[in-house]
């Protein structure tokens, strides 16, 4: 008998076709992917980021009305994260909060203790740690779909433009803060820096709406959302009475009107007179204008109809167009965002009112965007 022929061993178990099959799709399906632009995903998860920005916001108006911003005196943007564990982490971090000028000028003398002052802490921890969560919640997802090449050319700019303004908000954000810090400082912090930190938030919240409404426009076939001159006049409007609301919040202005439920005294008028007395003229009107908080809360209020008036226009525009659903929320946001306006005034400034208020004109930005 001859010998037998060596038996071959190819390392591996033999596959039948059908068990190749599968396998050389998933692959090919994932090469596919990684190479393709994928703009309903993009569009979801700015969303997604969109949502979290408009909470922030309001976190961001409770950390304002409970005077809470000033209470953590450093920015360690990494190991910030991690609050006092100790008690005597809590008493090192008081006593860096006992020698600035709210504490001095305002907190001292009212008597606060180590637990009230945790109280204001961990809202503006909470702050922090929510705007440290947006940032890893953009950037992440960022680097992932660029380096899957699942970006549509057009748009990478875009993108990192708004992870650029991200990484800005977060350093206007200390700026403010900075500006109640200093031994000669306010018991508070600038309005103008606070005025800066909002509306970069709400640009920032605006640009991602918008871009994720490209993407899903993109992803049906359809053109992307062109600016018009009247879109581009009411979007001004409504910023110049964003920038007066963060006014009237950094100077405290909401309260000069009066108060009281369905005190026609506080609301429509002033004080018991439309156009208010008490305006400091002295340093000229350009001053007043920008500092005085009975004619910023003028302001503010009748400003608001112009508004009112304009997102009117833009909504039939809208619903002209077609885009019946954005008509509704442009005309529900600002409706609400008008009486929300006027309970806070009533109320004297009640917390959940205002916080309500702050937030809903973040929705109203989000609403126009679309």
């Amino acid at each position: 008998m001859g010998q037998p022929a060596p038996l071959r061993f190819s390392g591996s178990m033999p596959t039948s076709p059908a068990m190749v099959e599968p396998a050389a799709k998933g692959s090919a399906m994932r090469q596919r992917q990684d190479g393709v632009a994928r703009p309903l995903l993009l569009a979801r998860w700015l969303f997604v980021v969109a949502v979290l920005v408009v909470a922030i916001v309001a976190v961001g108006g409770v950390t304002r009305l409970t005077e809470s911003g000033l209470s953590i005196t450093e920015w360690k943007p990494v190991t910030g994260a991690i609050p006092p564990l100790t008690e005597a982490q809590w008493q090192a971090e008081f006593a860096a909060y006992k020698q600035i000028p709210q504490y001095i000028e305002v907190n001292g003398p009212a008597g606060m203790t180590l637990a009230d002052y945790k109280f204001i802490y961990f809202w503006e921890w909470a702050h922090r740690l929510l705007a440290r969560l947006i940032g890893l919640a953009f950037a992440l997802p960022l680097a992932w779909f660029w380096i899957k090449r699942q970006i549509p050319q057009s748009y990478k700019l875009r993108l990192l433009a708004l992870l650029a303004l991200g990484g800005l908000q977060g350093v206007v954000g200390w700026w403010m803060v900075s500006s109640g810090l200093g031994a000669d400082a306010d018991d508070r912090v600038s309005h103008f820096r606070l005025a800066t930190h909002l509306l970069v938030a709400l640009l920032t919240l605006g640009g991602l709406v918008w871009t994720a409404l490209d993407l899903r426009a993109l992803a049906r076939g359809k053109p992307r959302a062109r600016l018009t001159p009247f879109a581009a006049l009411t979007l001004a409007a409504l910023a110049l009475q964003l920038l007066f609301g963060a006014f009237v919040a950094g100077e405290r202005a909401g309260y000069v009107a009066g108060a009281g439920w369905f005190n026609w005294d506080a609301w429509p008028l002033m004080q018991g007179r439309f156009f208010p007395e008490g305006i400091d003229w002295s340093q000229g009107a350009l001053h007043a204008l920008l500092y005085d908080p009975f004619l910023i809360h003028f302001i503010h209020r009748w400003w608001a109809w112009v508004v009112v008036a304009l997102l009117v226009v833009l909504a039939r525009q809208a619903r002209r167009a077609g885009h019946r659903p954005a008509s509704i929320a442009v005309h529900s946001a600002f409706g609400t965002q008008v009486l929300l306006g006027i309970a806070t005034v009533m109320t004297g400034v009640a917390l959940w009112l205002a916080v309500l208020h702050q937030l809903v004109g973040a929705l109203l930005v989000a609403a126009t965007a679309w």
